[in-house]
């Protein structure tokens, strides 16, 4: 690639490039590129020597140790059956020794067994009210702002002398809508009652995204009669700029996985059983070697299979139908990961759960299918601690959602989608979506206490970014190119799986494809 082209590119995603850094990438393809931009934190601004250093190396050497011949072509289709492939040991495999053993994985939050929603009226009011008081707790901290009711009895003058209130207010957005003039409005509601808030086309904030349901601090001039807010700044309930992660005392590794679709036509077998075969010891380097003695949990984020009836006409894109047998062959392939590793597996929407999120952790016949003793299963959401590190595990539909609603946001950048949710320190914010949300006594969507780490899947892409100190990734899929995603124009990015370093925070993306 010309100098030119790689700095155009990199400008395009907003990077500056070292020279140096720049005269390595000449010598790299553009899915070198790619695969670099893939890796980079979106917080900053210069990709340096060692970034690239860092990112295209240990991808050359993933990709050198998961090379190979397959005995299939990887995306094709096969006729609907219950047999499956019989798994192959690796070959010639090293003997790992392990760093240590993992920890215990402790669950922090979790619906399961825990749920107390019928329906009733009475049960949605008080779902947002608990939203809403534990969000506007954490705007409160940075706003003095005022009940909505008390602004029509009159406000604090502004020293200005112009006769306008100045004043802010901590609400739900109810409504979004445009006026003739070009402006934004906005309707914000808390309890004890709502207001219109105009953002001015002129203004700063007028780009600022705004989305339904969330709650955020308003702060302004008020009109003389206390019926508008003119907006001069919004205030989000986002991660404090101080906030400090914690880390593992150990060097230890996570790898985190998703929608591996088991029981699919397109489920990327030859590629699976790569990953199946590097925990095991296939490690030609001594790189994969100290990659893969350091590994000790492995983390699912939903869709452990492809499920029954999720759309219609699934049944003609099924290698295996019944969702019994999908499980006990997923549960057969996790057996083969070694027993000194911790997984944990969450559901998604092509689990056999309940469809409404929070969804409770697969039911105990399932569970009962693996019999290795080292797998926890926990809900969706969910938020476990591993090492004094804490991750909040989210299927993601919600990202749907965002990309239905907010300006910028799409599914070939997912990280981005949930930096905003992170910003909104809510994983599911807009009601009455993509996504069912039961209205639990408690909002487990609520992301508190901060994490180290949010993970996500859904849709099929890979993206890992850092939020103020959060890393959010985005773990891809496990299968090719649906005929539903072929319509959608959506192309998966199958077979690569971020792992986070307990100790360091440094994430790499390691890849499984030829």
């Amino acid at each position: 690639m010309s100098g030119m082209e790689i700095v155009n590119k990199l400008a395009s995603r907003g990077f500056m490039v070292e020279p140096e850094a720049l005269e390595l990438l000449k010598a790299k393809s553009s899915r070198d590129l790619e695969r670099l931009l893939d890796g980079m934190d979106a917080s900053a601004f210069m990709v340096t020597v060692e970034d690239v250093r860092r990112i295209l190396s240990s991808e050359e050497v993933i990709r050198a140790s998961v090379s190979g011949s397959s005995d299939r072509s990887h995306g094709s289709t096969v006729p609907p059956s219950q047999a499956t492939p019989a798994y192959r040991s690796p070959a010639k495999p090293r003997q790992i020794q392990p760093v240590a053993s993992a920890g215990e994985v402790r669950v922090l939050n979790d619906i399961t067994n825990n749920s107390t929603c019928i329906g009733d009226y009475d049960e949605f009011v008080g779902y947002f009210r608990y939203r809403y008081t534990k969000l506007g707790d954490m705007i409160r901290s940075r706003v003095s702002s005022r009940p909505i009711e008390s602004l029509k009895k009159g406000g604090r003058r502004s020293s200005s002398g112009d006769g306008k209130s100045e004043v802010a207010v901590i609400g739900m957005v109810s409504d979004l809508r445009q006026t003739s003039g070009g402006h934004r409005m906005i309707e914000l509601e808390d309890p004890t009652g709502s207001i219109n808030v105009l953002i001015m086309k002129d203004s700063d904030i007028f780009e600022s995204p705004l989305i339904l349901d969330e709650v955020i601090g308003v702060s302004g001039q008020l009109s003389g009669d206390g019926g508008l807010l003119i907006a001069k700044s919004l205030v989000y309930p986002d991660v404090p700029y101080t906030n400090i992660p914690r880390r593992s005392s150990e060097p230890s590794i996570a790898a985190l996985i998703s929608d591996v679709h088991v029981g699919s036509d397109t489920f990327l077998e030859d590629d699976w059983m790569k990953f199946l075969d590097w925990v095991n010891g296939d490690c030609p380097t001594d790189r994969d070697a100290d990659l893969v003695s350091r590994l000790k949990y492995i983390i699912v984020a939903g869709d452990l299979v492809d499920g029954i009836g999720i759309y219609p006409g699934q049944e003609k894109e099924l290698h295996i139908l019944d969702v019994y047998d999908q499980y006990r062959k997923a549960a057969e392939y996790f057996s083969m990961i070694p027993k000194h590793i911790q997984i944990v597996i969450s559901p998604g929407n092509h689990d056999a759960v309940r469809q409404a999120e929070p969804q409770p952790a697969l039911s105990r016949e399932v569970q009962d299918m693996f019999k290795q003793g080292n797998v926890t299963f926990v809900g969706n959401p969910s938020a476990v601690e591993i090492e004094g590190v804490r991750v909040m595990i989210y299927h993601g539909r919600s990202i749907d959602d965002l990309v239905s609603n907010l300006p910028g946001a799409s599914y070939s950048r997912p990280e981005l989608a949930m930096a905003e949710l992170l910003k909104r320190r809510h994983l599911s914010p807009i009601y009455g979506g993509r996504v069912m949300i039961a209205p639990e006594e408690k909002d487990h969507f609520i992301i508190d206490p901060i994490p180290e780490i949010i993970h996500s899947g859904h849709v099929h892409t890979v993206g890992v970014c850092r939020h103020r100190g959060v890393i959010l990734a985005n773990s891809g899929t496990w299968q090719g190119q649906t005929e539903f995603q072929k319509r959608m124009n959506i192309q998966p990015d199958p077979a690569r799986i971020p792992l986070v370093d307990l100790n360091t925070g440094e994430v790499s993306i390691v890849g499984f494809r030829e």
